[in-house]
This record gives structure tokens, C-alpha cells and sequence, in this order.
């Protein structure tokens, strides 16, 4: 009996989001008295993999194939669902973000397995098994009992905290059973954002709403957002309207996001786009009317034109780093 990881690399590298899942199954792994497996798949070399060790993770199958360079749900789910029966593990968890929404649900057909998504607690309870999770795009909580033998979770970004737990590490090439038949799907070009911190990657995110009244006001957004190496963001209205990319519109129907901090500027605050930034650990909010919806949801909010209030941010900001 194991926990299975399923640690995701980005062009060879592990992000917190990696070891956020280490740490998280090392702490599961103590609760059930067991030990924790980590998989990777693609070509990360040996220094990257050891690091997984200083979270917890004791053992680490490696599936390097230079077919399975990018994610494929068949590929992918079929290399995880037989690491899983190798090991005998009980619980597989993945991250809740686009790999593991996409590769859980194939998981769960393949080891008759019992799926919670948006995990952000240990099991309350073993028998039975029970386990909180975010629902209803993160405005509420619920407590869900897993009757199943092998479970599988995906983690809440930002939900569990990294623990340190430097364990002796044992590393083996791991070779699943695929055929030709597997990689139906080729993938021929990957074209990637660059120059800019990606949304879903990042720890600190600045928004505009429609308060910034237009694409050309957005320069000391950009220099807030520039000076905390922070990624930017909008509300809908923002991108429907033009002013910026679509691929920054944050909200229910948009980018869900679950930064350490996030800013809402000028944003009114509507149901819509509140469900996707509610999981942010902190949320300051810059508005003008203090009836604002977003302040209900704030940690912290100021009353206030943003063109008047984000110069101020910058200019503190600024004199907090040269301090």
C-alpha cells in the first residue's frame, strides 16, 4: 500500500505546485501509515527529481519517452492508472489544474476509484473516509465521504502549505505497457505565452475592471503588477470590450485562479468573477463605491478612484523595496 503523486514538471523543471503535492500526500501518508510514491513523466533530469525527497517522497518512478513529451489524456492516464496498481496505492493525487481536471475523472474509470476534486483539507475522518473540498466554483465547502478502496483527489492550488520532510530517496525507471495504438494523438507545435508571468502560475496577481474606463489607462496597473512580479488580469466586460487579451480574464467563465494575493481594481465585484478568485489567500479591492459587492470578499479594500489610488501603491511598493 502507497500514495501515488503525479508530479507534474514544466520542460523539466517541478513548480510549488509539485511539491505542494509532495508535501500534502507525505502529511496523508503519516494519517493512513503508509509512504509515498512520486511519478514523474518526461525528462527531468536527476538533481530536479532528488529535490521531491526534501517533501517526503521516498520513492520515485521515472517514465521518460520521447513520445509522452507533451500531455496526452490517454497516454498519460494509462501511465498513472498502472503506477498506481504497481505500488498498490490507495489514494492518487494530482494537482486541480487543467492536467489533473483532465486526467482524474480517466483515472477514476480505470482504477474504479472514487474522485474528490478541489481537495483543501486532510480526511476529517478514515473510516469512512471523509474529506472537505471546495464547491460551487469555491463559494462554499463540503464534506465528502469516499466508500471506495482506492481514492483519487486532486489538491486545491495554495490549499496546503509546504512541509519539509527530508527522506532517504529511491529512484527507478518505470516502464508501462503502451502501444503504438495509445498515441493516436500527435501533438506538432506548442506555441507558449513568453515575456509574462502566466496567470496560472503565479503568486501574486493584479486585475482591472471596468473601472480603468479604458485600454489606455492600464500603464500603472502594468508598473504595480511589473514591480511585484505579479501577472496581470481583467474582469469580462475588460476583455469583451477589447482592452485586454482575452487570456487574462479571470472569473467563473474565464481563468480559475488561487493566488497568495490578488488585487481587483476597479472591479465591481460580480458573482461571476468572485467565483473565480474567491480561493485567493488574500484579496485587496480598490473601488469607488463602497457598496461594491468585491468589498464583501476582501481582506482588504480601500475607497477610492483607482487613478488616484494606484500611483500611491506604486510609489509604496517602490519605497518598501529600497528599503
Amino acid at each position: 500500500m502507497s500514495i501515488l503523486v503525479y508530479t507534474q514538471n514544466w520542460e523539466g523543471k517541478f513548480k510549488k505546485t509539485s511539491y505542494e503535492l509532495v508535501s500534502y500526500a507525505s502529511e496523508l501518508a503519516k494519517v493512513l501509515n503508509t509512504s509515498v510514491v512520486a511519478l514523474t513523466i518526461g525528462n527531468v533530469d536527476d538533481e530536479e527529481i532528488k529535490s521531491l525527497a526534501k517533501y517526503g517522497a521516498s520513492k520515485i518512478l521515472v517514465f521518460k519517452n520521447d513520445k509522452a513529451k507533451y500531455l496526452e489524456n490517454k497516454v498519460y492516464s494509462s501511465v498513472i492508472a498502472q503506477a498506481a496498481s504497481k505500488e498498490g496505492a490507495k489514494a492518487v493525487i494530482l494537482s486541480h489544474n487543467f492536467s489533473g481536471k483532465a486526467l482524474a475523472p480517466r483515472l477514476s474509470v480505470k482504477l474504479k476509484a472514487g474522485f474528490v476534486s478541489n481537495v483543501v483539507e486532510l480526511p476529517s475522518s478514515l473510516e469512512p473516509f471523509v474529506i472537505k473540498n471546495r464547491t460551487f466554483t469555491g463559494k462554499a465547502f463540503s464534506n465528502i465521504e469516499v466508500k471506495s478502496e482506492i481514492k483519487i483527489l486532486t489538491l486545491g492550488n495554495n490549499s496546503f502549505k509546504l512541509i519539509e520532510n527530508n527522506v532517504e530517496i529511491a529512484t527507478e525507471n518505470f516502464e508501462p505497457k503502451l502501444s503504438d495504438s495509445d498515441f493516436k494523438t500527435v501533438v506538432k507545435d506548442v506555441s507558449k505565452v513568453t515575456g509574462k508571468i502566466l496567470l496560472t502560475d503565479a503568486e501574486i496577481v493584479v486585475a482591472g475592471g471596468r473601472g480603468m474606463k479604458g485600454g489606455e489607462y492600464w500603464k500603472p496597473l502594468e508598473e504595480l503588477a511589473t514591480e511585484l512580479d505579479a501577472a496581470t488580469a481583467c474582469s469580462r466586460p475588460v476583455s469583451d470590450e477589447g482592452w485586454r487579451p482575452h487570456e487574462e480574464h479571470t472569473g467563473q467563465t474565464g481563468k480559475i485562479i488561487a493566488p497568495n494575493l490578488y488585487f481587483a481594481l476597479g472591479i465591481s465585484g460580480a458573482i461571476q468573477h468572485i467565483a473565480g478568485v474567491s480561493s485567493s489567500k488574500f484579496i485587496v479591492a480598490v473601488n469607488k463605491d463602497e457598496e461594491a459587492p468585491v468589498f464583501e470578499v476582501a481582506d482588504y479594500g480601500i475607497i477610492g478612484d483607482v487613478h488616484k489610488v494606484l500611483p500611491d501603491l506604486v510609489n509604496a511598493v517602490k519605497k518598501f523595496k529600497s528599503e
